[in-house]
């Protein structure tokens, strides 16, 4: 696998800091920032790299020279005018690359999504994220397989909720999806990859891990305080993974009986202040929520999607968001007028059984002893103790009053903000 890293940037924003330097050359405690995306591929057995120049490109070529000092092997194309994100792309070997934006600093695992991107066959691969301000960025539509549906960019004049899936800046392009037309200006995003989801090989790869775009003096803070604190490393999915697993209906969000329109989610109050508290924190944010809904007939698939897009863009407007949201579509009993007989069915993934907890361990290197279950019902507090959880029972929504099951949390509080306050006083 190669890697491709687009260093031509200036940084007008964040240029002030730093007048006299490229912005991937600009220092994270006292490194460039390009340097750590360097050590980072090669560390991960990636040792073919061409860095895309255009501004200041005696800083960069000076520095890194053939590479050999970082354990690469890098060369260069200098673009002579601006060709745009993508305009150098044809001038690469006809291979499998990865590309990186030179302004972000990233700690990602990249094997996993070099083998997300063989998996499906893609021919170009995004790598996906929630992040804390989704309104100003650019987000995907994606299939439940990954399939990137649409495109929304951030400067549409209406995009209506959205799933909170923004893109990150990292790619994985196959041989055949580079351009190959002679050299001219184009943009990676719109002329690339925009340009190629009707052809349905474009796919999304969702992670929580820690990418960042460093183009503000502010953001710039924001990453040396993680960089110190070990969050980019802790995020790092080659790295065992602690989380905080919440229930949805009366623990997120008011308990108004079956949502079945997006209108009817309305968050609790102070769940968003405590997942943006959780969002800082090294421990993941996922939902695991049963929606019967489907398996019941009164919602389809696409209803219980834009229930879940307005949930997306209420906690967005509060600058919080989930790092995943699992849902069981199923329930065992059957009778009802308008059930769909394929989800009617005693399934492992619904709780009180753990199958969602443990597909999320899986997909996300989770080490279930050190992560927590929240929830109102008992149902919620028997999923998370049989997946070997610590447990916390909230007083919102049924207060663990429902009695389904003879269980024990580990504790009680009275709301997610509560419990959320306690893990992060307890465990940080």
């Amino acid at each position: 696998m190669r890697a491709a890293i687009l260093a031509g940037g200036a940084g007008t924003r964040i240029g002030s800091l730093y007048p006299d330097l490229p912005k991937p050359m600009i220092p994270v405690l006292g490194k460039p920032l390009i340097q750590y995306q360097v050590e980072s591929l090669t560390t991960q057995g990636i040792y073919d790299i061409t860095l895309i120049l255009g501004y200041k490109t005696d800083v960069i070529r000076t520095h890194f020279k053939n590479g050999k000092t970082y354990g690469a092997r890098i060369n260069y194309i200098v673009e002579d005018e601006p060709l745009g994100t993508g305009g150098a792309l044809s001038m690469l070997p006809r291979e499998n690359t990865l590309i990186l934006f030179g302004d972000i600093y990233c700690e990602v695992d990249f094997k996993r999504f070099i083998d997300f991107h063989k998996q499906k066959h893609a021919d170009i691969t995004l790598f996906v994220h929630p992040n804390s301000h989704p309104h100003d960025s650019d987000l995907v539509v994606v299939d439940a397989d990954g399939r990137v549906t649409a495109w929304k960019s951030k400067n549409d004049s209406y995009r209506g909720d959205l799933r909170n899936l923004a893109n990150a800046g990292l790619y994985v392009f196959s041989g055949n999806a580079l351009p190959t037309d002679e050299i001219k200006k184009q943009d990676l995003d719109y002329d690339l990859v925009m340009r190629a989801i009707p052809g349905g090989k474009v796919y999304a790869y969702r992670s929580t891990e820690y990418v960042k775009d460093m183009g503000t003096p502010e953001r710039l803070q924001v990453v040396e305080d993680d960089v110190k604190s070990g969050m980019t490393s802790k995020r790092n999915l080659g790295a065992r993974q602690k989380a905080v697993f919440l229930d949805r209906d009366g623990t997120i969000n008011e308990l108004r009986g079956l949502i079945n329109l997006p209108e009817q989610m309305e968050l609790i109050r102070g769940v968003a202040v405590a997942i943006r508290m959780l969002n800082k924190s090294p421990y993941l944010t996922l939902c695991i929520t049963n929606q019967p809904v489907i398996a019941r007939g009164t919602t389809t698939l696409d209803q219980l999607e834009a229930i879940h897009s307005r949930l997306d863009s209420l906690l967005g407007d509060e600058g919080a968001y989930l790092d995943d949201l699992l849902f069981c579509p199923h329930h065992p009993d059957k009778g009802y007028p308008e059930e769909v007989p394929e989800y009617k069915m005693d399934c492992e993934c619904r709780k009180p059984k753990p199958g969602m907890l443990l597909t999320a361990a899986e997909r996300y290197n989770i080490d279930l002893s050190r992560s927590y279950m929240i929830g109102d019902s008992t149902a919620d507090i028997a999923s998370g103790n049989t997946a070997g959880c610590m447990t916390i029972g909230i007083k919102t929504g049924k207060g663990l009053s429902d009695g389904k099951y003879n269980v024990s949390p580990t504790m009680m509080c009275e709301c997610v903000y509560d419990a959320i306050r306690y893990i992060l006083r307890e465990k940080s």
